[in-house]
């Protein structure tokens, strides 16, 4: 900071060894002055002066060591009032920018969660008219045809439910109700979801669950098997998912294997990154890169741990291991 000062005062400092110097020329030209005294008098200006700086540096500069230690997330009384005209001007200047950077944060929180609101209304109000859509979808004589439109409603359908999802995830904490689930309801629900793009893809499944029941929450444990098994079926053609569960030291692990295009192993440690799709088939206009990305937020406050193995080419295993029942504790008390 002194340095800092100095640099700011260089003008006073070259003004004043310039004004000494003209001193010294004076009495070196002018005869009738004895240099000596001029000697005192400038060896005397240059102490003053030092401490002249000594004292406006103590009383200048506790002001802006205050501002350059400021943190912008802490509150601005934390900089203190200025002492003199420019350094209140200073503040007055802080003080305002701030004030306006917090009305115009306010005015966005308000927007984005009106933007929020009104979307999540929307989201629920095309489910009617898809839910019509479904049933007039199904009753369809043309097979081919029906399926075909099947399948596009399917993606529709999970698209909306993807949206619908992230919107929730901010508060998703504030929403969970830990409770035990039937596992295999579920799955076998997920899997139905599916069976008409199961169907146009050839792909089946094959269900082994030696643990039938979980701890997890009814809304969010859904979603991510949802988001699972649909990347199982989008990459996979004319195979069997195995989808099994198990006890592991004292842990249920639900693994969803396919046997689909698989994934590259440089790829691996990014497919929970938001918006990351693929190294190798980056041109893949399907993919969103937001399914797993989601699925990975959801199931942190859920303590499910995701392990994924893979190979190019030979398919993919998705490992999921929940919590110990103590573990719970630290969720039910939010």
């Amino acid at each position: 900071m002194i340095k800092k000062y100095l640099l700011e005062r260089r003008s006073w400092i070259l003004f004043f060894c310039l004004l000494q110097g003209l001193f010294l020329v004076i009495a070196y030209v002018d005869t009738s002055i004895h240099v000596s005294s001029i000697l005192y008098i400038v060896f005397l200006s240059f102490v003053l002066f030092l401490l002249f700086l000594v004292m406006q540096y103590g009383r200048e500069v506790s002001f802006y060591k205050r501002l350059n230690e400021w943190n912008p997330n802490v509150d601005i009384k934390m900089i203190g009032e200025g002492s003199t005209p420019l350094e209140q001007i200073v503040e007055k200047a802080i003080k305002q920018q701030v004030d306006t950077c917090k009305q115009d944060l306010n005015q966005l929180t308000i927007d984005v969660e009106q933007e929020k609101d009104e979307l999540l209304t929307w989201i629920h109000e095309v489910k009617t008219p898809l839910t019509t859509m479904k049933l007039m979808i199904e009753r369809m004589e043309d097979r081919a045809l029906r399926e075909q439109l099947m399948y596009e409603w399917l993606r529709i359908h999970l698209l909306l439910d993807q949206q619908l999802h992230k919107r929730r995830i901010a508060s998703m904490e504030n929403d969970l109700y830990i409770e035990q689930l039937d596992l295999e309801k579920l799955v076998i629900q997920e899997i139905q979801s599916l069976k008409s793009w199961c169907f146009q893809k050839g792909v089946g499944f094959e269900v082994e669950l030696d643990v039938t029941e979980v701890l997890s929450d009814a809304k969010w444990l859904p979603f991510i098997l949802r988001q699972i098994l649909t990347n199982a079926v989008k990459y996979s053609k004319n195979s069997d998912i195995m989808v099994r569960s198990y006890e592991q030291h004292g842990r249920t692990v639900v693994e969803i294997q396919d046997e689909g295009r698989g994934i590259e192993a440089r790829d691996i440690p990014r497919i929970f990154e938001k918006g990351f799709t693929s190294t190798r088939d980056h041109k893949d206009q399907n993919a969103t890169g937001m399914g797993l990305y989601l699925t990975k937020k959801v199931a942190m406050p859920l303590k499910i741990h995701i392990h994924v193995q893979s190979e190019y080419g030979q398919g993919t295993l998705f490992q999921l291991t929940f919590p110990r029942k103590n573990d719970f504790i630290k969720i039910t008390s939010m």
